[in-house]
């Protein structure tokens, strides 16, 4: 069947991980409110709604305790070091401890039921941050990059050179955009559905996650894009109808097998490129999924890292968070 071309879209709000969730499947990159760390432009319409709750996001007790209790984990609202010197040390510690935290999360814990334990969550949310921040400013990630360990500094350099791609395809709002967020379905669960869809469809497990990862960051953003883009996969109505093989768009699992019917019909696995461009008319997006996919390839840490990542916004103002501790 011939591949539905995508519509004009924003990236809306889980880039929105970077501030905006991407606006999914069958459309290409505009305007939008939640992303990475958009370009400035005109403000797009609110993509999703959130309660003020949520927008407002304060700190949790218990994260907030957590982080007393253990001078080595970051608390959410951590300052970041502007200094090239002491960035790359942040980063090459996180990076040690988030490494051990998962480890001890897959070895100990259970990632198939619940939340993530709290040094995850919030070494994880800590990298992202440092990450966002090098991604608006390159000069200073090029420094740091120069001071890390070889080790650090790969996987740095291209989850920043992502975020930075995924940025320039938002626009900031003028007013916090309102989106409805939820908990994702636990990890665990979710790998379950990539990998069944790969072996359904030959798309690989990685490229699943990082298109869920941009897209709706795991599925915590569950409203619509502006232009009508939904579920965790984010389809336009009648890319479902064409690739949804009779399921729930909204249902995650369903909303993955679609995916990977979709992009199989459009030339993954021989064609990675190609199949995403369809996906969303953007090489910044093609670029950044691949990027991201290819981490969680080298080390599947990096699945339950990114896992991990929060939903922001963009505005004129700044960034607010919608998620995460």
């Amino acid at each position: 069947m011939r591949p539905i071309r995508p519509r004009t879209r924003a990236l809306a709000a889980a880039l929105v991980g970077l501030s905006v969730a991407a606006c999914g499947c069958t459309g290409s990159p505009g305007a939008a409110s939640a992303a990475p760390g958009a370009a400035p432009g005109p403000a797009a319409a609110p993509a999703t709604q959130v309660p003020q709750a949520a927008r407002e996001r304060p700190e949790t007790a218990g994260a907030t305790e957590t982080a007393r209790r253990d001078p080595a984990l970051p608390a959410p609202g951590e300052a970041i070091p502007k200094d090239p010197v002491r960035l790359a040390r942040a980063l090459t510690g996180t990076a040690e401890r988030l490494r051990q935290a998962i480890d001890d999360w897959r070895r100990e814990g259970n990632p198939a039921e619940g939340r993530a334990p709290e040094p995850v969550a919030l070494l994880a949310l800590y990298q992202q941050r440092v990450y966002r921040y090098l991604a608006r400013h390159p000069e200073t990630a090029a420094r740091t990059y120069a001071r890390l360990p070889k080790a650090v500094a790969g996987p740095a350099k291209a989850d920043v050179t992502a975020i930075r791609k995924l940025l320039t395809l938002v626009h900031p709002v003028s007013r916090p955009a309102r989106f409805r967020v939820k908990e994702p379905e636990p990890a665990d669960v979710l790998l379950g559905h990539f990998r069944h869809a790969e072996r359904r469809f030959g798309v690989e497990w990685e490229v699943l996650a990082a298109v869920m990862l941009v897209e709706t960051k795991f599925g915590r953003v569950r409203s619509p894009s502006h232009t009508g883009a939904k579920g965790p996969m984010q389809f336009m109505p009648r890319t479902w109808e064409a690739y949804g093989m009779g399921g729930d768009v909204h249902d995650t699992r369903d909303a993955v097998l679609g995916a990977a019917n979709y992009l199989h019909a459009s030339g993954a696995p021989r064609n990675y490129r190609r199949a995403l461009y369809a996906y969303n008319h953007s090489w910044a997006y093609v670029d950044a999924v691949l990027l991201h996919a290819r981490q969680m390839k080298r080390d599947i840490r990096n699945y339950y890292a990114y896992y991990n990542w929060q939903v922001f916004v963009v505005t004129t103002r700044g960034e607010r968070r919608l998620t995460g501790p």
